[in-house]
């Protein structure tokens, strides 16, 4: 474990659901204790992933609870994303009372806020108390965490870490020079290479659900700066990792866990199966994958 819990490779769990749609807690906290003894340094229960927006508030609950007690709650940063601030703080309470080490929060999703709205709602949610990663992903919220914003948060105090999923792999230098000291965190698994030679000190990733010793392997060699030792593990797995930034991620993710020998499963609706095409494409990636790093999960 990092002693920052937001650093190094954090996944983005998958749940387990029961051929009826239920989730199999069990099953999910054998899969956190799996990540861990592959080489992952903590999960990150309740993100998109994870569904969390399919899940009753008493799931959403025992999720963050069972990942705590399975590997401890300073390797587990939940998602705490919600319409609104107050419900936002909410979740991070429960995640501080599981005794998680920080929280991710996205901007307000409810609607395209503007700056002092996205300020407002990280100062409510900080005062939790616990450290705070933001979620910059606006494809989906349709809020842009820009640079300068990302550093007005920072240097009130408000965050810690920005997960960067916009997919410019330019603005981590901007980043670092509005906000120095602000960490970086790969936010998309098909820009690792590119985040982690601009400095990023982390991952949160989604592929490691079904290869953690290949995308440990691949995170390790990225981070130390060394491009030709990284390059032909991140080109071995990349027709996988680019599934990540795709609609279908969470699917793809469940059927890469299913191909490699590890329980993935359904998703709840209003999540469908891939397309044959799709789900074909997935697999050839994971075989791909497989060659790449005789031994998989490892």
């Amino acid at each position: 474990m990092t002693t920052t819990p937001w650093r190094g490779v954090m996944v983005a769990t998958a749940l387990p659901l029961r051929d009826d749609l239920s989730v199999d807690l069990p099953a999910y906290a054998d899969h956190c204790r799996w990540l861990i003894e592959h080489g992952c340094d903590g999960v990150v229960p309740n993100g998109s992933l994870g569904e969390y927006q399919t899940l009753t508030e008493r799931e959403r609950t025992q999720v963050v609870e069972t990942a705590a007690a399975a590997v401890g709650g300073g390797r587990v940063m939940p998602g705490v994303a919600a319409y609104g601030a107050a419900e936002a703080r909410r979740w991070a309470e429960q995640a501080a009372e599981a005794g998680c080490g920080a929280v991710m929060l996205l901007p307000p999703n409810a609607y395209r806020a503007d700056e002092r709205a996205v300020v407002a709602h990280y100062r409510e949610v900080a005062r939790a108390g616990l450290p705070i990663v933001a979620y910059n992903n606006p494809h989906d919220t349709r809020v842009d965490l820009t640079p300068g914003l990302l550093a007005a948060l920072y240097h009130e105090g408000l965050i810690v870490a920005v997960k960067e999923f916009s997919g410019d792999v330019r603005r981590a230098y901007r980043i670092a020079e509005a906000a120095p000291g602000l960490d970086l965190l790969v936010g998309a698994d098909d820009v690792l290479l590119e985040l982690a030679l601009a400095g990023a000190v982390g991952w949160i990733a989604g592929f490691p659900n079904a290869l953690p010793g290949p995308c440990v392997e691949l995170y390790r060699a990225a981070v130390e700066g060394d491009p030709r030792a990284a390059l032909p593990l991140y080109r071995a797995l990349h027709p996988l990792l680019r599934w990540d930034s795709e609609t279908e991620f969470v699917q793809a993710i469940k059927l890469a866990m299913d191909a490699a020998g590890r329980w993935g499963g359904p998703c709840r609706p209003p999540r469908e199966a891939l397309a044959p095409e799709s789900e074909a494409a997935v697999r050839v990636a994971v075989e791909k994958a497989l060659a790449g790093f005789p031994g998989g999960p490892r």
